[in-house]
């Protein structure tokens, strides 16, 4: 078996003070991002958006097989005809396939059938998984991976002053079709992206998050 090539690691990020100040000051920015649903029509530029995934695509991911593609949608009339699909799958959603309690969870939450945002936003972004690489080769630990590469955008999105959220439509398959992509890529989120509406409306529900000691163990 070959050896693996090292190299220096020469671009090590330094955040200018303490650990602990950096990881403080990160959080106060990362504790602001919340989850909208209604987005103003200004627009967000293309290389935005570029610089988004790119920050997306420095996750890390199975044997660094990165599997993933982000579809970036700005057209009008393809992100019509991913409104009109998703809200069929969930009307089907809302009306049989969720159970009692789903629903009861979500109460609080104001979710419905109407995906209104995906046409306001102006960008939407799709994340597809990619079964395997383009040229056949076996992916690792796709899930996880493209799960932190999601995050690593809708970080990347909070910081440069933009809202977001992770639709999930399910199933997502008509993503595929709409979009025109080939059988070893699957949808796994969509996530619309711009600026949230002047006079933008949150659930107070959503504000609430667990407290420290409720989700960390220190051994």
């Amino acid at each position: 078996m070959a050896q693996p090539e090292y190299v220096p690691l020469r671009d090590r990020y330094d955040p200018g003070t303490t650990a602990e100040e950096a990881a403080q000051a990160f959080h106060e920015i990362m504790v602001k991002r919340r989850t909208v649903r209604e987005y103003s029509d200004r627009p967000v530029s293309e290389e935005t958006i570029r610089w988004l995934i790119r920050c997306a695509g420095s996750a890390p991911s199975g044997a660094n097989k990165q599997p993933w593609r982000f579809v970036c949608v700005q057209d009008p009339d393809i992100k019509r005809e991913i409104r009109l699909a998703a809200e069929e799958e969930e009307r089907a959603f809302y009306e049989h396939r969720a159970g009692k309690d789903w629903l009861e969870d979500l109460e609080p939450l104001g979710t419905d059938s109407s995906k209104p945002f995906i046409e306001v936003a102006p960008w939407v972004i799709v994340a597809f998984k990619l079964t395997k690489t383009d040229d056949g080769g076996n992916v690792y630990y796709i899930n996880e991976s493209v799960g932190l590469a999601c995050g690593f955008l809708l970080a990347a999105a909070h910081a440069a002053g933009l809202a977001t959220l992770t639709h999930t439509p399910s199933p997502m398959g008509f993503l595929s079709k709409v979009l025109g992509r080939p059988e070893h890529e699957r949808p796994f989120l969509l996530i619309p992206v711009g600026y949230p509406a002047d006079d933008v409306r949150i659930p107070k529900a959503a504000l609430s998050k667990k407290p420290l000691d409720e989700i960390m163990l220190v051994r």
